[in-house]
């Protein structure tokens, strides 16, 4: 379905919701980067409240409570992802009502990317934060003999995670649409594995390799519920043009 619309030259046919979808998309981008924040804040908070309750002389005790609050805060953005998705649900209705056409100006699958990149830049963006505070100093990286490296492998887990978050993003949503359980619970354990990972710094190569891994079998999944195929790979390093276009899961 398409209407017509004044273009420079005359008359252009658009797909119906189509102009919509950007603004949309932007929108449904800032909306979940506040949920992520939300998330941030409450497992901040309690982590803070379970610092403050513990004797801080216990290294056992403060690094358990650390391990609690990463686990926690993973376990509450994906809970936050989950309450997400049930709202765009609900929201459909109204963006089919505001349409001009009776149809929603963002399919499922926009969504699920628009709402994992909203989530990964956020994230990325506080990570970044938190790397320039420690730039600031007192001190210096690597004085007394640890790896000097840890500004570039920092970049290098931000980046993973960001990427990560678009593909979770479009697994967790596919999982939800489709009742798929056990693809959402794929989502959570992956996002507990990269963030434990963490703990093995400062040996980077115990958090950098098996992140990228796990990217690289998370972009793969994502690819493939999102239509794409080998074929069409080979297509595109081959840069041949096909007039056909891909069936999803093919």
């Amino acid at each position: 379905m398409a209407r017509a619309r004044q273009g420079h030259q005359g008359p252009v046919l658009v797909p119906a919701g189509r102009d919509k979808a950007p603004g949309t998309g932007i929108a449904l981008e800032q909306h979940w980067a506040f949920f992520w924040l939300v998330s941030l804040l409450l497992s901040s908070l309690i982590w803070f409240i379970a610092v403050k309750a513990s004797d801080p002389n216990d290294e056992p005790l403060q690094k358990g409570l650390l391990i609690f609050g990463v686990m926690f805060s993973v376990l509450l953005q994906e809970a936050f992802r989950f309450l997400y998705y049930k709202l765009l649900r609900k929201a459909i209705e109204g963006l089919v009502a505001l349409s001009e056409d009776g149809c929603s100006p963002i399919s499922i699958q926009q969504m699920a990317y628009v709402a994992g990149v909203g989530f990964g830049l956020m994230s990325g963006a506080f990570s970044m934060i938190n790397l320039l505070a420690d730039a600031l100093g007192p001190g210096t990286v690597g004085i007394h003999g640890d790896s000097q490296l840890y500004f570039l492998t920092s970049a290098f887990m931000t980046m993973v995670l960001i990427f990560l978050h678009t593909f979770w993003g479009i697994l967790f949503f596919h999982g939800c649409e489709n009742r798929r359980w056990w693809e959402i619970m794929a989502v959570v354990v992956m996002h507990l594995a990269v963030s434990g990972s963490t703990f093995c710094n400062p040996l980077y190569v115990g958090s950098l390799v098996p992140s990228y891994l796990l990217m690289a079998v998370a972009a793969t999944w994502a690819y493939l519920l999102s239509g794409g195929s080998a074929q069409n790979v080979r297509r595109f390093l081959l840069c041949s043009q096909s007039g056909a276009s891909p069936q999803p899961g093919s």
